[in-house]
């Protein structure tokens, strides 16, 4: 299992929010998932980078300035295997949910 610290910025308030996600990594980018457990309820971090697609990630020790944006179709469906393989669960929170869960590509902008 792998963890990050994704940090945003507050669409309404503008404050830092600090969430902690599951990750794989795809090349230098982070993939994480906007599942919230498979809820019908959009999380709160990816509306967050709609609104702001910069944020910063800690993986580990290293920390990066990253920019949001959904995965496309061709990759969505290349990465949900590699996201399977990591966390098999991720079907079952699709299977959970009415909406599509968006796979979120962390690009990395700078150190």
């Amino acid at each position: 299992t792998q963890m990050l610290l994704l940090t945003t910025t507050g669409r309404r308030s503008g404050e830092e929010r600090v969430t902690p996600l599951l990750y794989i990594e795809d090349g230098d980018d982070f993939v994480v998932v906007a599942s919230n457990g498979g809820t019908e309820k959009v999380p709160a971090w990816w509306l967050n980078l709609q609104a702001k697609p910069d944020g910063r990630v800690q993986a580990g020790r290293s920390h990066h300035a990253v920019s949001a944006r959904e995965a496309t179709p061709a990759e969505t469906e290349r990465l949900w295997s590699k996201l399977r393989e990591a966390y098999e669960f991720f079907d079952d929170y699709q299977a959970r949910t009415a909406r599509t869960i968006p796979v979120v590509v962390l690009e990395r902008t700078g150190p």
